[in-house]
């Protein structure tokens, strides 16, 4: 799944392409979408490499592919998508009950499973856009539910590998905007890309730090990252 600005990004270099059969210049691109520095440029056309979509060409400038596009052409995938907010969540799906209530369960014992949506996939590795809309429910112990609000996600990635969270499991999170420095997060970047790393804060920055080596740590300032929750739990099919 492409963010709104690496659908923009890849539309623009095919477009040229076609066109021209030269691919555009970073400050070409940096002009198109409207962005302040080609740093940007350069986060979206690595995770448009890394996604399979453009092919970086080697000992050539400027050199680049467009290898696919997506899925769907459907032109909304060009209009502005709502960032991902576990607040979507509504009711009381996910919350963990109170001790003189009668929890949401599966069934009428004591100890039985509260459902928790799954809320979509969450990037371990280059941010990827979370899906907002619940797409189905699993049932978690009691006694992993603190009090609060929980959601699940599904990983897509392998950055968080040494923290044993592997591609294709599925963490459960709990709702807060705040996390201690060391702990894993689900972090928004910029408003629109959802990430699962560790949070590391030093002065004004903020690190979104990885579990791999492949990976590098990425810096942010203090109003580029905004907490959705903290992993307090994982779950993993064999």
């Amino acid at each position: 799944m492409l963010t709104r600005k690496q659908h923009e990004l890849l539309m623009f270099i095919h477009e040229r392409m076609k066109e021209s059969g030269v691919p555009p210049s970073f400050d070409e691109m940096k002009d198109a979408l409207d962005l302040k520095s080609k740093s940007g440029i350069h986060r979206l056309i690595t995770a448009l490499e890394e996604r399979g979509f453009i092919r970086r060409l080697p000992n050539r400038a400027r050199a680049m592919e467009v290898v696919r596009l997506p899925d769907s052409m459907n032109p909304s995938l060009g209009g502005k998508k709502s960032k991902f907010e576990p607040s979507v969540i509504e009711g009381d799906l996910g919350r963990a009950p109170a001790p003189t209530a009668s929890p949401q369960s599966i069934d009428d014992g004591a100890n039985a499973p509260v459902a928790i949506p799954v809320m979509g996939r969450i990037a371990a590795g280059v941010p990827i856009e979370a899906i907002q809309t619940q797409s189905h429910t699993i049932s978690v112990p009691p006694e992993m539910l603190a009090g609060g609000e929980h959601y699940a996600l599904e990983v897509r990635g392998d950055s968080m590998i040494d923290a044993g969270i592997f591609d294709g499991d599925t963490v459960l999170i709990k709702k807060q905007v705040t996390a201690a420095n060391g702990e894993i997060v689900v972090a928004l970047v910029d408003g629109e890309e959802a990430t699962l790393k560790r949070l590391r804060k030093k002065g004004q920055s903020v690190a979104l730090e990885a579990a791999n080596p492949a990976y590098e740590t990425r810096i942010f300032g203090p109003d580029q990252v905004a907490v959705q929750g903290r992993l307090v739990g994982l779950f993993r099919k064999y």
